[in-house]
């Protein structure tokens, strides 16, 4: 071979290196921005504007003031719910408590007058017990009793009688007993008051 064809051989093994060096050097560039076009078209998740922040704080607060009411306005029906279910058993006692009354003003009655029978009285004295105890395990109590001072809610006054031994507006004689249950009065005391 010539030096000529020699020199070509030896030139195009160094054409080739070069040109591979730089189609090597060319691809990783074409190939960078493909792996970064991706990463930017990820859209970013935004902060939210200040306007938005304070709209969102401020629907957040209706929100919350809303509950506080709701539960507020449930906590009154409940309450409003307990007492009106008290005062309604309340009701029903003192409604059945006032319909035995005239069986008591009976037994009352029956213990005044004298009698012979000792069985008899006896008999009368352990029935007025029992529905005494009956008439206190339902909260009622007895009032009116001579003495006492005198109260218009819890009394009935039908005669009135000046005594100065007795103080001012005082029971003089009691004519019926008085029954309350708790606060509630079941029937007045029927009084006569002095001075």
């Amino acid at each position: 071979m010539s030096k000529k064809n020699k020199n070509q051989h030896d030139s195009k093994p160094e054409q080739e290196t070069v040109n591979e060096a730089a189609a090597e050097q060319t691809a990783p560039e074409t190939t960078a921005p493909e792996t970064e076009a991706p990463a930017q078209e990820i859209p970013e998740t935004e902060a939210p504007k200040p306007d938005e922040t304070e709209q969102l704080q401020q629907k957040l607060a209706a929100e919350h003031d809303l509950y506080l009411r709701l539960a507020a306005e449930y906590d009154n029906f409940r309450k409003r719910s307990r007492k009106e279910k008290e005062a309604l058993y309340l009701d029903v006692k003192a409604e059945t408590a006032g319909k035995f009354l005239p069986v008591f003003d009976d037994l009352e009655r029956a213990l005044a007058n004298e009698t012979a029978d000792e069985a008899y009285k006896k008999g009368v004295e352990l029935i007025m017990s029992e529905f005494r105890k009956i008439i206190k395990e339902l909260g009622g109590e007895e009032f009116g009793e001579t003495g006492d001072p005198f109260d218009p809610n819890a009394h009935n006054a039908v005669m009135h009688v000046e005594d100065e031994s007795l103080g001012e507006n005082v029971v003089a004689q009691v004519f019926q007993k008085g029954f309350r249950i708790g606060e509630k009065v079941i029937r007045h005391a029927v009084v006569k008051v002095a001075n």
